[in-house]
């Protein structure tokens, strides 16, 4: 059964694809995903492994909702900056056909936290790979080729998001910065209230338990804004280890400000 949370995240995650259509593939995209019974058992069940077992924070159903979120805000930004991405610049797919590349990335990027941390993002493409076919299938039932590409970028992206592996595409550089942009408080929430006992790693989770909120948002210079509000310093680890380190492998660092500030304090700004 959905939490309140990620149905709040999937209301918002429609609104933001309404503008291009009732019946647009994104959409479609989308609600198949969130409809589909698999993908929830394997969602939440990356969730328990993630933090009952390993003691992580939330890589479960509300964090890649929120993932996708991201994703798409960042998408319709650099969009309406006129910058085009991979498929457009090479005339193989449209704007459209990226937005459901991404958003298959990035719904299921965390899904091999049902088997452990080590090489997640490599288990997560071989099980999400039945749910990427039969998704693209409903949706693009009677273009073989589209389907093939729009897989092999929703791979790229899965693939890619831990930024350890190479990226190339547009596409999965925005994938790797919205995973990188969800560290806010909520992520290490029911971690911390397990009270387990001190152990390595534990850094992320008091970081993380700092930081307030993360805003992306059109920026002053570049297409895309992030401007991160901390209640205490010890949030500066989590910007730095966590969301920079991606940011300096993703490809879309150059359209990107990033801002950090603690409540009452100047702000910061990183690029």
């Amino acid at each position: 059964m959905k939490s309140p949370k990620e149905m709040v995240l999937e209301r918002k995650i429609l609104s933001l694809l309404s503008e291009y259509g009732r019946d647009n593939p994104a959409s479609k995209t989308a609600q198949l995903l969130m409809d589909d019974p698999e993908v929830q058992i394997m969602q939440d069940y990356a969730n328990t492994v993630s933090i009952k077992r390993l003691g992580f924070n939330d890589h479960g159903p509300v964090h890649m909702r929120t993932v996708v979120l991201n994703a798409i805000l960042m998408m319709n930004l650099l969009k309406k900056a006129g910058v085009k991405t991979s498929l457009e610049e090479e005339e193989i797919g449209s704007f459209s056909d990226s937005l459901v590349a991404v958003i298959l990335a990035s719904f299921l990027h965390d899904l091999g936290m049902t088997i452990g941390r080590q090489d997640h993002e490599l288990h997560s493409v071989y099980l999400g790979l039945p749910v990427i076919d039969r998704v693209l299938a409903a949706v693009f039932h009677d273009d073989a080729s589209r389907r093939f590409i729009l897989r092999s970028l929703a791979i790229e992206g899965i693939s890619g998001h831990m930024g350890t592996r190479a990226i190339h595409s547009l596409e999965a550089g925005v994938i790797l910065v919205a995973d990188g942009c969800d560290i806010q408080k909520g992520r290490a929430r029911i971690p911390l209230s397990l009270g387990n006992e001190p152990r390595v790693g534990d850094i992320h989770k008091y970081s993380a338990s700092s930081i307030e909120d993360v805003h992306i948002q059109a920026g002053g210079e570049k297409p895309i804004s992030i401007m991160v509000e901390m209640s205490s310093e010890v949030g500066f680890f989590q910007i730095e280890e966590v969301l920079i380190a991606k940011l300096g492998r993703s490809t879309i660092k150059q359209y990107i400000e990033l801002y950090a500030f603690v409540t009452g304090s100047p702000l910061k700004r990183y690029i």
